[in-house]
């Protein structure tokens, strides 16, 4: 048994690439066809070009800014998925500045919840796109989608793993683990952090990786910058680990 990062996207991303976009490389592929019709969904709505639309859908009020996403993302190139997601979680995981055992762990450890493409792995290719977190393509709701079509692929997939749930609590309706798993929290000042999480979570995430830790319970014992570990709690198939951040 070794351990899963689930980990949530982030809604700024890096443009460019240099490979072609292949649907059928994405983790699980018997989703394959139900990923490519929902991109063809996507798809459709973008060349048709209604700018109110467009403008829900991608969470932008700027007319110039929504037409910088009118364009057909299959014939988009890619980059790692861990490379295109630009926010502040993957600011502080810094993935490109760690050496190439820390990205290979990443790489192969981490599932990341898109918005549009449903769980992937972190190294897989992925092509920039626009997309409201939880925002419908037409009649179509991603989470509720991918709930549908993809939570039986990851209860299979984390059969025998350990489950670190890094991601923000929005994407428990594209998957909740229904074994055990383990979370964090963040205490600053006797108070929860909440935007700021993400920063946390990336620097976690970062001296896992750099640890190569493949039990959950090495995390316990594992020494942190301004993180201490206050509490562990334990209800139904969830343990908390809980931090204190000291700094």
């Amino acid at each position: 048994m070794s351990v899963t990062i689930l980990l949530a996207p982030s809604e700024t991303k890096k443009s460019g690439g240099e490979y072609a976009f292949d649907p059928a490389t994405l983790l699980f592929a018997a989703l394959t066809p139900k990923r490519i019709n929902l991109l063809h969904t996507y798809t459709n709505i973008i060349q048709q070009g209604d700018i109110q639309i467009l403008s829900e859908m991608f969470g932008i009020k700027k007319e110039s800014d929504i037409r910088k996403y009118i364009k057909d993302i299959i014939h988009e190139p890619t980059m790692k998925a861990i490379e295109r997601y630009t926010g502040v979680a993957f600011d502080y995981l810094g993935y490109g500045n760690l050496k190439n055992d820390v990205q290979r762990y990443i790489d192969n450890r981490v599932i990341l919840f898109s918005n549009l493409l449903g769980p992937i792995r972190a190294k897989d290719l992925i092509p920039e796109y626009k997309l409201k977190q939880g925002a419908r393509i037409g009649d179509i709701k991603p989470e509720k989608f991918y709930n549908e079509h993809a939570a039986h692929l990851m209860e299979d997939y984390l059969q025998n793993e350990e489950i670190l749930d890094l991601r923000a609590g929005f994407y428990d309706k594209f998957y909740k683990p229904t074994k055990p798993y383990t979370t964090l929290k963040f205490i600053k000042n006797g108070k929860v952090v909440s935007h700021w999480a993400k920063a946390y979570r990336g620097i976690v995430l970062r001296e896992i990786a750099k640890a190569g830790i493949t039990q959950i319970n090495e995390l316990k014992d594992l020494p942190i910058k301004d993180l201490y570990i206050r509490e562990i709690q334990t209800k139904k198939n969830k343990t908390e680990i809980i931090y204190t951040i000291e700094k």
